[in-house]
């Protein structure tokens, strides 16, 4: 009998530990493959579940061999169920889950409002975050075309030759966008002319966008909004990643960043982007380019140090140089500035540095923050060469202090100093070279006050003295109601200036297709804006739903108009006698369920108009109607991306000439594109996308007599009988058909 029960106590023994000798390692983190603490795991089949540690490590001894659910939640990511194998013999199963980046649900931490962190939900200023997972929705490379998945934000090439671009926000031309990069106006001025292409998405964290004059902040440039690009943390990023990419019309990407820690305190990341197209392609068949042909290179570092208490400090460095051209199919670089074969050329180079460092003082939260940026500039637009050297140096000091429990403010003071010299009669006076010097100081003071636990008020003022245009104050109010933790109200009212430089600014003024004219010297323009945003938050046990809706209203005096109807042959500049108006409405809504199904669809309607002398003009190439819309689908199991993404766009005003044969409206357009993502727990993706999937090109001819650009037979009255001119300023579409790119991405931790 001894001997029958020891033989059936070791067999159950041995089952056992068949049975339940399986452990689990689970290491959870982001899609850049760094461990995420504090989150959630449970496994409900066993009613077990832990926490990650700081590597985002989380351990589970003795579990049966056989398939068991698991689920993970963590703040600010979207949560993950799936399934994991334990039958296998290995004793220890260790295993990689990557979450997704949980986007727009109102957790995000923002800067941009206020010049200090804080929670999007808490924020009086209305900012819109974008993450890159939002971003890498729609396959693009650079700032330009990143931003035209969001709703209101529409890029606008002004040129079909030089493809030189802009960003509109709610319909307001784009030089009065200001682009900061981690706060510090790098992209203005000349800059904004061509630079926008040169910011690649690789040293993209995120986006912010303030939508409306934000002047009581940030000074000059800021009327229409901003765009903040926060760029990436090298403690957050992997040791290596590499990405490369092509596409059927011979555009090819290149991406390599190396993250270092050369100490606990001391880390940097290095990063090189090159983009090269150099493809004469020209399917309308005019004789010149549909697509700019171009060589980039785009250097980055930035060092950051840890320090006590969390204090800031970091630098960054940024040096991007492009050669671009476009034109004339057989043109070469022997015939720049000539009369025989038309070409626009364009060499940049630019130079950046910012720092960031929050001054030591104990219980003081007082922050230095400093830029520099050079833009040196050679081109030729046909026979016109435009030489230009711009550097801006811009500094602050912020001081953020708690008054009491409800009560906050900020006091800061900044200076900006910009050098602009070029070869134009703007910086020429008694025939000598004189280089514009322009100075701007300003103070800005800001209080934020909490009634309750609903209401807050937010009251802002700046004064700034320009060497040029003298005293200048910016006012700002904003308030916030919270209905309940779900519904949300908010009211901003601000007032906006721009200082304007139109030969860095408007390309127009450039091509040489026609003459510059100035009727009087140009007054700083000026703008009063309102904008009411509804917010509702809803997340449920299926997933999380989040719409906004919103009005807005904008109104200009001393607004600079480029008159191109009055003489065909030119360019008047002047300040408005009268003014201009932009209003409209905008609506978002954002879903994201467990299953990992995400829906995402904005809408903006709005009314550009200038009244001037009794008459009421429609702004140029300003839409009335744009939406923006993607549905993605993320197969948890096969770690696969399904995106569809893309952007309505309705009939705009477009700049004719005299008895133009082409529509004075361009027609309704919708531009798609479709894409499929794989990633492997090695840190490898692979991408396929289609761009302009249902392959809209403009059919009118986006040039006006291309086969006359320098206007030698223009006075022919047999030939020319409605006196066309050269003129490549009808856009409103890319040339680009359907193209396939394909993508591969390497990251190692």
């Amino acid at each position: 009998m001894n001997k029958y029960f020891f033989i059936l106590s070791c067999s159950l023994i041995f089952f056992c530990q068949a049975a339940f000798a399986q452990h689990l390692m689970l290491r959870i983190c982001n899609e850049e493959r760094q461990g995420i603490p504090l989150c959630n795991v449970l496994l409900p089949d066993l009613s077990r579940g832990g926490l990650t540690d700081s590597l985002g490590i989380c351990q589970f001894r003795t579990l049966p061999r056989q398939l068991l659910k698991v689920r993970i939640t963590c703040l600010g990511y979207a949560p993950y169920s799936g399934t994991i194998n334990l039958t296998k013999v290995a004793d220890t199963l260790v295993q990689a889950i990557v979450l997704q980046e949980q986007i727009q649900m109102g957790n995000e931490v923002v800067v941009t409002g206020n010049l200090r962190s804080t929670l999007k939900s808490a924020s009086i200023v209305p900012v819109e975050s974008y993450s890159m997972q939002f971003l890498q929705k729609n396959p693009t490379q650079n700032l330009l075309e990143a931003v035209q998945g969001i709703n209101g934000v529409r890029p606008q090439i002004q040129c079909n030759v030089c493809s030189t671009g802009d960003i509109h926000i709610n319909g307001m031309e784009g030089p009065y966008t200001m682009v900061l990069i981690d706060g510090m106006p790098i992209v203005s001025g000349l800059s904004t002319v061509y630079g926008l292409s040169g910011i690649p998405n690789s040293v993209i964290q995120r986006l912010e966008v303030v939508r409306g004059p934000a002047a009581a902040l940030y000074g000059s440039d800021a009327m229409g909004g901003i765009i903040n690009v926060l760029t990436k943390e090298a403690s957050k990023m992997p040791r290596l990643s590499v990405s490369v990419s092509g596409n059927g019309y011979g555009e090819y990407f290149g991406d390599i960043a190396l993250s270092t820690r050369l100490s606990y305190r001391i880390s940097q990341l290095l990063s090189a982007d090159v983009y090269h197209f150099n493809q004469l392609v020209d399917a309308n068949k005019d004789n010149f380019t549909d697509l700019t042909l171009s060589k980039r290179l785009s250097i980055f570092n930035k060092w950051s140090l840890k320090r006590k208490n969390n204090r800031l400090a970091s630098v960054a460095l940024r040096y991007v140089n492009e050669n671009r051209w476009g034109g004339e199919l057989q043109w070469q670089p022997l015939f720049k500035g000539g009369d025989s074969v038309y070409g626009e050329s364009i060499d940049t180079e630019r130079y950046e540095l910012l720092a960031s460092y929050q001054l030591p003082i104990k219980n003081e939260p007082l922050t230095f923050s400093f830029s520099a940026n050079r833009h040196v500039q050679d081109s030729y637009y046909g026979t016109m060469k435009y030489w230009a050297d711009q550097i801006i140096v811009f500094s602050q000091l912020v001081y953020n202090q708690k008054l009491s429990p409800s009560s906050d403010m900020l006091i800061g003071l900044a200076h900006r100093y910009t050098y602009y010299d070029d070869n134009t009669p703007l910086t020429t006076q008694e025939n000598k070279n004189k280089p514009s010097l322009k100075h701007l100081t300003g103070f800005f003071l800001q209080q934020e006050n909490r009634f309750g636990i609903k209401f807050k008020s937010l009251v802002g003022f700046r004064y700034d003295y320009s060497n040029i245009h003298g005293h200048i104050t910016s006012p700002r109010l904003a308030l916030k109601y919270d209905f309940s933790e779900k519904n949300t109200l908010r009211l901003s009212i601000g007032n906006g200036f721009r200082v304007v430089n139109v030969f860095s600014e408007d390309h127009a003024a450039l091509t040489g297709g026609r003459m510059v004219e100035f009727t009087e010297a140009l007054r700083p323009e000026r703008s009063w804006n309102s904008n009411m945003t509804y917010t509702r938050l809803n997340p449920t046990n299926w997933g999380t739903f989040s719409a906004d809706a919103g009005l807005f209203y904008t109104y200009y005096f001393n607004k600079i108009v480029a008159d191109y109807v009055s003489d065909p042959e030119k360019i008047i500049y002047a300040n408005l006698d009268g003014f201009a108006q932009n209003y409209g409405l905008s609506g978002n809504f954002e879903a994201n369920f467990d299953m990992g199904l995400g829906l995402n669809a904005g809408l903006t309607l709005l009314r550009a108009q200038i009244h001037e002398q009794g008459r009421v003009q429609e702004q140029l190439l300003t839409p009335n109607l744009t939406a923006n819309y993607a549905v993605s689908y993320h197969f948890q199991k096969m770690k696969l991306f399904l995106d569809f993404t893309g952007s309505l766009t309705s009939p705009m005003l477009m700049p004719i000439l005299p008895k133009d044969y082409r529509p004075a409206r361009s027609p309704f357009f919708n531009l798609s594109n479709i894409q499929v993502r794989k990633t492997w727990n090695e840190g490898l993706e692979v991408s396929l996308a289609i761009k302009n999937l249902f392959n809209f090109v403009p059919k009118d001819a986006p040039i006006m007599r291309p086969f006359d650009p320098f206007d030698k037979k223009a006075a022919d009255p047999v030939t020319n009988p409605n006196a066309y001119t050269f003129d490549p300023s009808y856009n409103y579409a890319s040339l680009q058909g359907i193209r396939l790119q394909l993508g591969l991405k390497w990251r190692l931790r």
